[in-house]
């Protein structure tokens, strides 16, 4: 699957402990879906993997189903064993060209970057987009390094690849992001942690848009 700038639009990142009680993730994903998210990332921390694997095998079908991009986080491994759309990478994790050379030239391959430096690396490493942050702050990475809204402007001003903001990103915020070239932002617990996933999707798929108006 080839990945532009209109998949990054509204990329909803999972993490389970957000969701309300009674919602399973599959069911918060597909309501997120329906309601407008364009990229969906399974990134579910500390979790085994035969559980890790059985999310993913839940997800992928509900993500085909939409037409949008399956991306695991991390985990190379669980992204063959499931022939998910592609990986996320941290900067500490699988050299791109190792992960390149496992899933082949047809798969999306994202990383995260907190700096000019770390993009224009990504960027000459052949990454088919960025996830750059922590915008704002961050209640899902504890450790996560600060770029603020400057740092992601001069990442969109410096790269030609799809730029996705993330860290912190809320329906308040969301409006500071206008003006920076991003591409569209990454949420967790702006859409999974709202009593109604579907009116919050709705509303930070219409504060994106905005933005990059």
């Amino acid at each position: 699957m080839i990945i532009d700038k209109t998949c990054m639009t509204l990329y909803l990142v999972t993490d389970r402990q957000w969701l309300k009680s009674g919602h399973s993730l599959a069911t918060a994903v597909e309501t997120a879906l329906q309601h407008g998210v364009t990229c969906v990332q399974l990134r579910e921390k500390d979790t085994p993997y035969r559980e890790f694997l059985q999310l993913a095998q839940e997800l992928k079908p509900v993500c085909e189903k939409y037409g949008v991009p399956f991306i695991i986080n991390d985990n190379v491994e669980i992204a063959l064993a499931v022939d998910a759309d592609g990986v996320h990478i941290g900067q500490s994790d699988m050299a791109i060209a190792q992960a390149r050379q496992l899933l082949g030239k047809d798969k999306i391959i994202g990383i995260s970057a907190h700096n000019v430096t770390e993009a224009l690396k990504a960027v000459a490493d052949g990454v088919d987009y960025i996830g750059c942050g922590a915008v704002f702050g961050s209640a899902t990475k504890t450790d996560a390094s600060f770029l603020g809204v400057d740092g992601l402007a001069d990442i969109c001003r410096r790269v030609s690849i799809p730029v996705v903001a993330i860290g912190g990103i809320s329906r308040e915020n969301t409006p500071q992001l206008a003006g920076t070239g991003v591409d569209g932002i990454a949420v967790v617990s702006a859409v999974l942690a709202q009593d109604d996933i579907s009116a919050a999707t709705e509303n930070m798929l219409a504060l994106v848009k905005k933005i990059k108006e």
